[in-house]
């Protein structure tokens, strides 16, 4: 999985990113992940660790850093985000914590968790 932090180690402060939509890269995703689909290539933790071949190797690199693994800025203007909450969680389930694209196919999880709503 991959997992964003901005603590310091011990602090309980990240963001879970449990997809993308592919854009760039998708021969060499397609491969990683052994499929065609390109809304399965990186619609889930698993998936989207797979197609990025994101492993233990790259634990505590520096996002921010040139490097093998960084966050970039959005190629494309985000016309509507909307929450919902958490899926896979026992406490806390009310909290609207869950941050997606209004109308991606990409989303991860069942449809009915990410009805959503805008904010």
């Amino acid at each position: 999985m991959l997992n964003v932090t901005a603590e310091e180690a011990g602090v309980g402060a990240g963001v879970l990113l449990r997809a993308i939509e592919p854009l760039e890269g998708i021969a060499l995703m397609k491969r990683f992940r052994k499929t065609d689909k390109i809304l399965d290539l990186a619609r889930g933790p698993g998936r989207l660790a797979t197609a990025f071949q994101i492993d233990k190797r790259l634990d505590g690199v520096d996002l921010c850093a040139n490097g093998a693994l960084w966050l970039g800025t959005a190629v494309r203007e985000i016309t509507s985000v909307r929450t919902a909450v958490r899926i896979g969680i026992r406490h806390e389930v009310r909290r609207r914590l869950r941050f997606f694209e209004a109308g991606s196919l990409f989303v991860s999880g069942p449809r009915r968790a990410i009805g959503g709503r805008s904010d």
